[in-house]
């Protein structure tokens, strides 16, 4: 069995975003040269996350206005996290909901997606540098 790790490396210049990376997941697959097997992609950081879904604008926009009702920014004194001197407990919450990881299954050297499906890095603390780890495993 083969194995291949990479990192992205992303530095989202607003506090919060989606951006499909589905395009960076395919060159690391490529890079793997693994026909069959499959790739794990993970936030590495703790107010940001991965997920699955359709790159549709409205889509995105139902998640902001989603999340940010379940877990708002502001008052952030409502938060004990920010009783660190922290503002980012509501990034912290988004992330859980959003999700850490996904999985996804390679066939014949491709991302073996339903129809739609790709793949987003989701940011509820930017505006500094964060990590996506990629991992492919298979032969």
């Amino acid at each position: 069995m083969k194995s291949y790790r990479k990192e992205l490396w992303f530095n989202i210049p607003t506090r919060r975003a989606f951006l499909n990376i589905t395009p960076q997941v395919e060159d690391c697959l490529r890079e793997s040269g693994i026909k069959e097997g499959l790739v794990l992609v993970n936030a590495m950081h703790i107010t940001a996350s991965v997920f699955i879904n359709d790159d549709e604008r409205g889509l995105h926009h139902d998640y902001e206005v989603f999340l940010e009702k379940l877990a708002p920014h502001e008052p952030v004194g409502d938060y004990r996290h920010n009783d660190t001197g922290e503002d980012n407990a509501d990034a912290h919450i988004k992330r859980q909901i959003m999700g850490r990881e996904v999985v996804v299954a390679i066939t014949n050297g491709r991302l073996d997606f339903g129809t739609w499906e790709q793949i987003f890095y989701g940011e509820f603390d930017g505006k500094r540098r964060k990590r996506v780890l990629v991992k492919i495993i298979g032969e």
